[in-house]
Formats: structure tokens, C-alpha cells, sequence
């Protein structure tokens, strides 16, 4: 199976511009693409991890990946799928930010001899001559067209600024860039990006002519993705800093039932015949499937050794013998508000902890760990779904109460 078939096969390709060339493009090794981050903390996260095991298959397939970082369109923010505006950064915070994105990204992208291709498109946006980029890329774009994006849309209710209105004419020129200075002919992005992306195909063959080699591609889960980045107690970091090697490895052994497959076959690397066999599983076989995604994205992000320690670890904690000694407290209806419970009730009823501030204590000094990862927001929740299956709450590091709601 060809590159651009696998990727369909994963169930990756949500829409795609001109398929054929694309097919071709991949499929042969020539493609340049690149796919954007926007450096708006210190870290990725599990939701940038699809885009970055993507870059990889493609990459392993002979293409050649860009990593644009945002530095110049970080200054302004991208409204797309957002309904308030992102707090501005300075020039600081966003350059050490990119510092950080290229060491993480260099666990799954070879940078060597010229394979690929880290930039950032400060280098071009921030000294832009504002007239000479209305006289020359304005003319392309229409007001009344870009108004029918979704991501913009959203935003017309709350109020939409014109520097975020101005979001697409960059990440637009950003693709002409590419085109111009490194041959880029393709570009990827999250289904949330399509329109974006649909510019910059655009103006490059508006501003080259017709037979300009830009084509546009989105990934079918990227809202996903983002979502993936987010969980009961925060976001789930790339950085061992942030995020342990167990923390995240718990993350993933956590995933509901009815993801862990599609998980597995969106961004681990075994094999779809693999994968297909896992397709009749059920039951407990499922946390077996949970246990194979754990350690093989574990061992992406962290290397062998660290994905070892985790699934040791996980494995010694929720072993038989220690399941049957570990203590179990029970929730009550009584005890939910609006069909949930706060981090402190939880804590409080298991025993852990005394008084709800003692529990406030224990959460903000970041003693407190839920299903193996770190609770550090007082207002955290977890919902009568997710308790009625039982969480196993961690104070300190001996101190465990499997709580559940009856």
C-alpha cells in the first residue's frame, strides 16, 4: 500500500484539492509540505501530535516536510474555531516559545542534510511594508468571500477585530512564501483550517497563473486533536516537564473504549494488518488495545526506556493484588452537583484528606494525581459518567482511594 492510500486507509484525509496531483505528489516522494504551529505556549501537546506523526509517515516515504512556526502570525492570533481573542504575546515569550517547539519536533522530524526544513514566518511578516501587502495581496482576497468562512463566522456574533480579520491574508502569504523561497506545493492543516487554506492555494495561482504547482489537503480529526490536548486537570504536554513519562502514559491508557482503535490507527505506526486484527476485540482485550497505544505513543514521545518505566509503573499500581488492598470509598448522589463532583469533594470522601482546604493545599502545591495524572486546578470536575466507572485518586506518593459513585 502506497503513502497517500495508507494515510486514507488511517482514516487521516478529510478534504483534499486537486486529488490526483496530490496522489502523485506523495506517492513518488515530491511532495514539500509543510504543516504550521503557532507558538502559543512553551510546549506541544497531544493535540499538535497528529500534524507531527503525519510529518513523519511522509517524511519516511521520501517527502519533505516544513515546520512553520508562527512567530510573525502569533502576534495576531487565529480565530479559527475560537469565540473570544487570544491574549498577545510578546516578541519574547513567542521566540523562546519556537525554541522550544524545535526540540520537541526533532524527536519525530530528521532535520539533518537539508531532509527538513524548520522556519518561521517572522522572518518575512515582520518587516512587511503594509502598503506594498495591500497593493499586492489584497487585490486577491474578497471581504464578502471571506465572511462566509466558518472561523470567521463564529466570530461575527462576539465581535471579530480587523487584526484578526487579518489572520487568513497571512497564513495566505505564508503559503506564497513557501512556494517561492523552499518549492513548498502542498500544505496541510486541520479541517477547522480549510478556508485558511483554500486562500493560499488561491493566491498563489492568482499571483503565478493557473498552472502553479499549490495544492491543499486537511486532516479529518484535527478538532479532535485539539480536544485530545485537553483533559479534566489541563493540558497534556509533550514536555516530561509538564507532563511525566506516567502521566502520559495514563492519558492514553484512560482513552474511552470507543477511541482507542481509531487512536491506534491515526498515530501509532504498527501495522494495519495489525491494527485490523484488533478490530474484533472486545471487552477486556480493549484495555490490552489501551496498554498498546499507551506504551507505542509513550515511546514516540519519551524513547523506549521512559514508555518501559510507565507501563512497569501503571502495571505494579493497578495490578490484582494491589487493586484488592487499595481502599475504596463511595460517592452518592448527595454528594454531585449539576451530575458531578469537584476535585476537593472527591478528595474529601476518599479520605485523603480532612477539610476541603487541606484538599486545596494538596491540589495547588501538586500532590495530587487522578488516573495517573496531575490535578493543579481547584475547580476541576469529573462527571457521574466518569465516576460510576471508579477513578483512583493519588495524595503524595503512597497514598491511593479508588473512589467511585453508587
Amino acid at each position: 500500500m502506497k503513502i497517500y492510500e495508507e494515510l486514507q486507509a488511517r482514516g487521516l484525509i478529510a478534504q483534499v484539492t486537486d486529488e490526483e496531483e496530490i496522489r502523485e505528489l506523495i506517492n513518488n516522494g515530491k511532495a514539500v509540505f509543510y504543516i504550521g504551529f503557532d507558538p502559543t505556549a512553551d510546549s506541544l501537546h497531544v493535540g499538535h501530535f497528529m500534524a507531527l506523526c503525519l510529518m513523519k509517515r511522509l517524511q519516511m516515504a521520501g517527502n519533505k516536510p516544513i515546520a512553520l512556526i508562527g512567530g510573525g502570525t502569533g502576534m495576531i492570533g487565529d480565530p479559527s474555531g475560537r469565540t473570544d481573542m487570544r491574549q498577545m504575546m510578546t516578541v519574547e515569550t513567542i521566540q523562546h516559545n519556537c525554541e522550544c517547539f524545535k526540540k520537541q519536533m526533532s524527536k519525530f522530524i530528521d532535520f539533518s542534510e537539508g531532509k527538513a526544513l524548520m522556519v518561521n514566518n517572522a522572518d518575512w511578516l515582520m518587516d512587511l511594508n503594509y502598503i506594498e501587502l495591500l497593493r499586492d495581496v489584497g487585490p486577491h482576497f474578497s471581504v464578502n468571500r471571506m465572511l462566509t468562512a466558518e472561523c470567521y463566522k463564529k466570530r461575527m456574533e462576539k465581535g471579530l477585530s480587523f487584526l484578526e480579520f487579518n489572520y487568513m491574508i497571512m497564513q495566505s502569504y505564508d503559503f506564497l512564501q513557501l512556494y517561492e523561497r523552499y518549492g513548498c506545493n502542498l500544505q496541510f492543516g486541520g479541517d477547522d483550517q480549510w478556508s485558511n487554506m483554500l486562500g493560499g492555494t488561491e493566491l498563489i495561482r492568482r499571483k503565478l497563473g493557473k498552472n502553479a504547482c499549490a495544492m491543499t489537503i486537511t486532516l479529518l480529526l484535527n478538532s479532535e486533536g485539539n480536544k485530545m490536548g485537553k483533559t479534566q486537570s489541563g493540558a497534556v504536554w509533550l514536555d516530561p516537564n509538564k507532563t511525566s513519562p506516567f502521566e502520559f502514559y495514563q492519558y492514553w491508557r484512560n482513552v474511552a473504549d470507543a477511541d482507542v482503535l481509531k487512536c491506534i490507527r491515526m498515530l501509532t505506526f504498527l501495522p494495519l494488518e495489525e491494527i485490523d486484527k484488533m478490530e474484533r476485540w472486545e471487552g477486556s482485550q480493549l484495555n490490552k488495545a489501551k496498554e498498546i497505544l499507551a506504551f507505542e505513543l509513550t515511546k514516540l514521545v519519551h524513547g523506549e526506556e521512559e514508555a518501559v518505566k510507565a507501563q512497569d509503573s501503571a502495571r505494579a499500581l493497578f495490578s490484582k493484588g494491589n487493586a484488592a488492598d487499595m481502599p475504596t470509598a463511595e460517592l452518592t448522589q448527595e454528594d454531585l452537583r449539576e451530575e458531578a463532583a469537584d476535585i476537593l469533594t472527591v478528595l474529601q470522601k476518599s479520605g485523603l484528606v480532612k477539610s476541603r482546604s487541606e484538599g486545596r493545599r494538596a491540589v495547588e502545591q501538586g500532590g495530587v494525581n487522578v488516573d495517573g495524572e496531575k490535578v493543579t486546578d481547584v475547580t476541576t470536575v469529573y462527571t457521574a459518567d466518569v465516576l460510576k466507572n471508579g477513578i483512583v485518586v493519588k495524595k503524595g506518593k503512597k497514598n491511593f482511594c479508588k473512589v467511585i459513585l453508587k
